[in-house]
């Protein structure tokens, strides 16, 4: 049977060295690092994601706060609040929930984070120092995926790594990342995308697949080598009568037939997600560290 990786469990091990470091500044510097959360619209996931998101932070001794704007702000207002808190020496950290609302242009708000506050790691400037192979801040969920690796024994060094998305919030940073001379990383990567023919092809000769598509089941069991990692970044909602939501959440491969193949896999949502919350965590501490030296 296949092993399980618990991003949960390892979560909570990345969150106890947070709320340490945080300790650390609060002792040697008086200084709480500060999480600046912006909301824009009533989209159901952003918002558990974003509540989610608080709860973690208070409970590694962050100081996090949500500023929640209506579906119909303009692109301006919420420039002027990024602007506001960029100047606010409080918040240490700013995270604008994505996706917005159809009339905000994303990467005009995204390249308006001041680069030492982008803590999501999305900002041009972070994601260029990162190719360089010198990063500020990683993205949450590639930093995480590279974190279940490593900590489970799973060096990617010399292994050939099939990430199945182009995203610019996943596919490509964690190319990117697992390509650099240094640890945890070293990695032959291959990224398929919807334009590419035959995936199958790339994805049996793989010792890492990671699905970052979006689509359920999209990876089965003979498109991989046996004894493969498999690293399912998806959530997707799916009909379920049997509860009370009336929907469950399924990830990208097909687990359960997947299970008796490969070495080891993420659960979902168990897996990357809880993962990709810790290393936002570490990515805020690491802004504040940064902000007195």
């Amino acid at each position: 049977m296949a092993n399980i990786l618990d991003g949960t469990a390892l979560s909570k091990e990345i969150r106890s060295e947070v709320a340490e470091s945080a300790l650390n500044l609060k002792a040697l510097h008086n200084l709480t690092p500060g999480l600046a959360a912006v909301l824009v619209g009533d989209d159901p996931a952003s918002a558990v994601y974003v509540r989610n998101k608080g709860r973690a932070c208070d409970e590694v001794g962050i100081f996090s706060e949500i500023f929640r704007l209506p579906k119909d702000t303009s692109q301006q207002s919420v420039l002027a609040l990024v602007d506001k808190l960029n100047k606010d020496p409080r918040f240490h950290g700013i995270l604008v929930q994505l996706p917005l609302p159809e009339q905000i242009n994303e990467t005009t708000i995204i390249e308006h984070i001041d680069p030492a506050k982008d803590v999501d790691g999305i900002h041009p400037f972070n994601l260029g120092k990162l190719t360089q192979g010198i990063p500020e801040f990683i993205p949450g969920t590639p930093a995480g995926v590279q974190q279940l690796l490593i900590r489970n024994g799973y060096d990617p060094a010399g292994k050939h790594v099939v990430i199945c998305g182009r995203s610019n919030i996943v596919g490509k940073p964690l190319a990117t990342l697992l390509t650099q001379r240094s640890n945890g990383a070293n990695a032959t990567v291959t990224v398929c995308h919807t334009r590419t023919e035959n995936i199958s092809e790339f994805t049996k000769t793989a010792d890492i697949v990671v699905a970052a598509i979006g689509q359920p089941k999209a990876i089965t069991a003979d498109m991989l080598k046996p004894g493969c990692i498999v690293i399912d970044v998806g959530i997707n909602r799916v009909e379920d009568t049997s509860r009370k939501s009336g929907y469950r959440l399924i990830g990208d491969v097909d687990y359960e037939n997947i299970l008796p193949v490969c070495e080891a896999i993420t659960p979902v949502p168990v897996g990357v997600g809880p993962m990709t919350i810790a290393m936002l965590l570490v990515n805020t501490v690491k802004a504040a560290e940064k902000s007195v030296t």
